[in-house]
């Protein structure tokens, strides 16, 4: 069948847009994730999302990883799901809500030449509580600055939920080698039952950080939205950050803010690549 689709990035991390009326066969969404993302074979993408109605909120978000799998929340995801929305002229307000998986979220449009420029969205407050991560561990307070050992490396790690599960590890040197190696490995950790995503960090100042993320279900990405606004908040508990903070990525930078309690803001740009038709053959 042909599916109309946009394909859109946030700061590099790519995503394919499928609307539910278009394809309202969920039962058949994973597949089309693992076909569409393909690199090869499909579109190619880190996702797939498809915009649905909701009874809570002004839309509703499904999150598909490249893999087929489910996730919660994805923050690059989202803004590109919100600028898709709003530029389509399916709502006209520049403040709205989306449901996710992680809770509904508001995202606030600031517009340029009539199409979203940028996007902030209220990403909730981050939880330390490891059995809501989940972590299986003695801890219950939080599971900050632990040290893990895998094949012979230490690591000092931070793992909390924003919307995901995030594991962040403060390093002075980003080292591509090591990441690429080591964040399979702790993405699987027998610690983590829901897997996690793993985000190496460098603080350059106390207000820009540099994020490089294995993202758990779709591998390296050149950013992670959920896991810059993970690191920033790690970062500020650990008082290595100030509350608004820049982090650059491989694909463009972000703004984090850190409110009370942790509620974070994240902004930052999205853009439309390309749209078309897909031609999906394996409709059960």
């Amino acid at each position: 069948m042909k599916i109309a689709f946009q394909k859109l990035h946030g700061a590099g991390n790519d995503f394919i847009i499928v609307k539910y009326k278009d394809f309202p066969y969920e039962e058949s969404f994973s597949q089309l994730a693992i076909q569409s993302c393909h690199r090869r074979f499909g579109i190619g993408a880190d996702g797939l999302m498809i915009v649905g109605d909701s009874k809570e909120a002004d839309f509703k978000m499904y999150f598909y990883n490249g893999d087929g799998s489910i996730a919660n929340m994805c923050g690059n995801g989202i803004r590109c799901f919100a600028k898709s929305v709003y530029d389509e002229g399916l709502i006209n307000n520049k403040i709205f809500d989306i449901e996710t998986l992680a809770g509904i979220k508001t995202a606030t449009i600031i517009e340029k030449e009539g199409k979203a420029h940028t996007v902030k969205i209220n990403m909730g407050k981050m939880v330390f509580k490891p059995s809501e991560v989940p972590i299986k561990t003695q801890e219950t307070k939080e599971f900050i600055n632990k040290e893990l050992v895998i094949e012979g490396k230490t690591f000092n790690i931070s793992t909390v939920l924003m919307g995901v599960p995030h594991t962040v590890i403060f390093t002075d040197h980003l080292d591509l080698e090591i990441i690429k190696k080591f964040g399979p490995l702790i993405e699987k950790f027998h610690l983590f039952p829901d897997g996690t995503n793993v985000n190496f960090a460098k603080v350059q100042t106390r207000d820009h950080v540099e994020v490089r993320t294995w993202e758990r279900g779709a591998g390296y990405t050149l950013a992670c939205g959920t896991g810059v606004t993970s690191v920033c908040g790690v970062g500020r508990y650990l008082n290595l950050v100030e509350d608004e903070v820049k982090v650059g990525t491989e694909g463009g930078s972000l703004k984090i803010t850190i409110h009370n309690d942790f509620d974070m803001d994240m902004e930052g740009s999205a853009q439309k690549i390309c749209q078309g038709t897909y031609f999906f053959n394996n409709l059960q």
